[in-house]
């Protein structure tokens, strides 16, 4: 199943299905957006896994990576587009030293 992803005008969002989502910060080195990514990705396995499981706290936990990792990539907390390069690259630097790397 394929869905139909558009962009709007300014470039701050991408719609899915008519919802309106932000977009990551253009801003990231690659690197940088990769290695979040990364730690996404392990989040919302781990918020799978331990919704099956049962797991709680281990669900809080995974929960609160994937905040992380969003933040980090700019897709909550304070717009990146409200945010000067300074505060963008300490964004996403406190979000990667939190997460581990």
């Amino acid at each position: 199943m394929s869905r139909e992803v558009e962009r709007t005008d300014d470039g701050r969002y991408v719609v899915v299905d008519g919802r309106r989502w932000r977009t990551a910060d253009p801003a990231l080195p690659d690197d940088v957006r990769e290695r979040l990514l990364h730690h996404l990705g392990v989040g919302r396995s781990g918020v799978r896994a331990a919704t099956k499981a049962g797991d709680d706290a281990a669900v809080a936990a995974a929960r609160a990576t994937v905040q992380l990792a969003k933040t980090g990539l700019g897709e909550r907390g304070t717009a990146w587009w409200d945010q000067s390069d300074d505060e963008r690259r300490a964004r996403w630097e406190d979000a990667l030293r939190s997460l581990g790397g």
